[in-house]
């Protein structure tokens, strides 16, 4: 950062690091341990759709590539893309939930082929989904059921989001603080709790859908 900057207190945009994606799987296993919580099987990645030939062609690129991966696990189903009414668009892929290495890697794969086409811009983050156990309803028996690790995009830090399901569009502060607690030796956390956006609604999880910003 250069002089002028440390003046007017900017500071530049942190360059992506997709490969932080890859310490999910280790990650995992000290959520489990330490939470119970366990992979849904679910990942997506949030972006921002363009109108345009060339985008429209690199999404059936990307859904090709991961249909034919997909193809080779009989519990696998092939990608899906769902836009909302944000104008943001959902891409989910579903893997066996033992397999969350092989999603973890479809997540980068996703990434890495929008990054690499000109369209990093319109990335905004990329969630994986975990399930706590079915006879697993914490403490006070409202405990969050869904619990969402949520990659930005553009400051290359994690975030845990956890949803309610016994109260609309609230959230299991206490869980998400946990978690943050749990995995920030695995995982590069994302200091600034204002930017831990709610992700109502997101594949693998319920509620309404709010999408955090670029």
């Amino acid at each position: 950062m250069g002089l002028l900057d440390s003046i007017l207190g900017r500071s530049r945009p942190v360059r992506p690091d997709l490969d932080r994606l890859f310490g999910l799987p280790a990650a995992a296993l000290t959520l489990q341990a330490g939470t119970g919580f366990v992979p849904a099987g679910t990942g997506s990645v949030c972006f921002a759709a363009v109108e345009g030939g060339a985008f429209a062609r690199l999404k059936e690129d990307v859904r090709d590539l991961l249909d034919v991966e997909a193809a080779a696990g009989p519990e696998a189903s092939p990608v899906t893309y769902a836009p909302d009414a944000y104008g943001y668009t959902w891409l989910t892929v579903r893997r066996p939930a033992e397999d969350l290495i092989t999603l973890v890697n479809d997540l980068h794969a996703v990434n890495a082929l929008l990054e690499e086409a000109g369209f990093g811009p319109n990335l905004l983050c990329s969630l994986t989904a975990f399930r706590a156990p079915a006879d697993d309803a914490g403490a006070d028996g409202h405990r969050a059921r869904d619990l969402a690790l949520v990659y930005l995009y553009k400051r290359g830090t994690f975030y845990p989001f956890a949803p309610r399901a016994d109260r609309a569009e609230s959230r299991d502060n206490a869980l998400e603080l946990q978690v943050r607690g749990l995995l920030a030796g695995d995982l590069a956390m994302e200091p600034d709790m204002e930017r831990w956006f709610p992700v109502w609604g997101a594949p693998g999880l319920g509620g309404a859908e709010r999408l955090p910003g670029p």
